[in-house]
């Protein structure tokens, strides 16, 4: 069984920044992308960043120039660094990552359970 767990989540005022991680643990054998999705109350989960194994970054609209996604393949660990946060940001934010648990194994993608963010002075 594959699990992704997040933390970092927290409290912070307008302006300030935070730091998710995510860690996958189980039985991977490899990874492809890894990515951060938000979803706040009464709203569709949206994407906020994607990091294949390439390193080839991609962020939604609202990220660029205020977030930063990145990865720790060799244990398979995503961090999203998130600076100059707005109270629009609040939201849970989950983590996924698409495995395979060996070679002949399709690929799926998995999720965690979500660190809530809040922005609020």
């Amino acid at each position: 069984q594959v699990q992704l767990m997040e933390s970092g989540g927290g409290l912070v005022q307008p302006g300030g920044s935070l730091e998710l991680s995510c860690a996958a643990s189980g039985n991977i054998f490899s990874t492809r992308a890894m990515a951060w999705y938000r979803q706040a109350p009464g709203k569709q989960r949206e994407l906020v960043a994607v990091i294949p194994t390439g390193y080839s970054t991609n962020y939604a609209d609202f990220a660029k120039g205020r977030f930063t996604i990145s990865r720790d393949n060799a244990k398979n660990i995503v961090y999203l660094q998130m600076n100059s946060l707005k109270p629009e940001d609040t939201a849970v934010y989950y983590c996924s990552a698409v495995i395979r648990v060996d070679l002949r194994g399709e690929w799926r993608e998995v999720w965690g359970q979500g660190t809530l963010v809040t922005v609020s002075s």
